[in-house]
């Protein structure tokens, strides 16, 4: 397949990054893939977000969704793949950790027809970032899922998941936060379905510069890997 005959839906989900979204709305436009819908999800910013996509990001992407309510990071998901019409579809978090060049690369697998899921891992054949604790609960996590899905992945967490969009879209997302990831790699997982990794940068926030995810994120997370086995 031939990434000049292709779509690339990337999804957005975005609360409270006003001091992000601009840039990576440039840095995924920059992106080397010549076809792209580009959906922004603002999950009830409360920011002043709204003001800049709306005045500053519109013109720029194909779609931006605004919910009513705040549901998290898996609802703004579940509204952005689907509102998807692209061949293929990945997530973008709105902050700056994760690189929009790489999407040639968790693309690539697709193109060649080897997979209809691949991940971006941030552990694979790199040297580990970040704080040793989310690593340690990274690793933990993927584990255990992988116990269940039967998967040999290295980071079951990465933001950078790409799917066929047929894939994506035959999916019933439950989780509202954070346990989409789990969520969505076991579901992938019962319709036997071999999921990919490909090595990808990463460049982690602090907390203090608004990594949202946390403790109870990570109870969730556990929760989700024994409810969707």
């Amino acid at each position: 397949m031939n990434l000049n005959d292709i779509t690339l839906t990337i999804v957005i989900p975005c609360f409270n990054e006003k001091n992000n979204i601009e840039k990576i709305v440039n840095r995924v436009l920059a992106a080397p893939i010549p076809n792209k819908e580009i959906i922004v999800v603002n999950d009830k910013s409360t920011d002043g977000c709204e003001v800049i996509l709306e005045e500053k990001i519109k013109p720029l992407v194909s779609k931006i969704i605004h919910h009513e309510q705040n549901g998290g990071k898996g609802a703004a998901l579940k509204t952005g793949f689907a509102h998807a019409t692209g061949d293929f579809v990945i997530i973008q978090d709105a902050d700056q950790e994760y690189d929009p060049q790489d999407y040639i690369k968790v693309l690539q697998p697709l193109l060649e027809e080897k997979t209809q899921v691949c991940y971006g891992s941030r552990f694979k054949e790199t040297k580990a970032k970040g704080y040793l604790a989310n690593r340690l609960a990274n690793k933990f996590l993927t584990m255990l899922s992988n116990i269940f899905t039967h998967q040999h992945l290295t980071d079951m967490e990465t933001c950078y998941k790409c799917f066929k969009r047929e894939v994506i879209q035959s999916i019933d997302i439950e989780e509202k936060r954070f346990g989409f990831e789990p969520e969505i790699t076991a579901k992938i997982s019962a319709k036997g379905i071999k999921i990919m990794e490909v090595p990808i940068s990463y460049a982690p926030r602090t907390n203090e510069e608004g990594k949202k995810i946390g403790f109870k994120d990570g109870v969730r997370a556990i929760i989700c890997i024994f409810k969707y086995h």
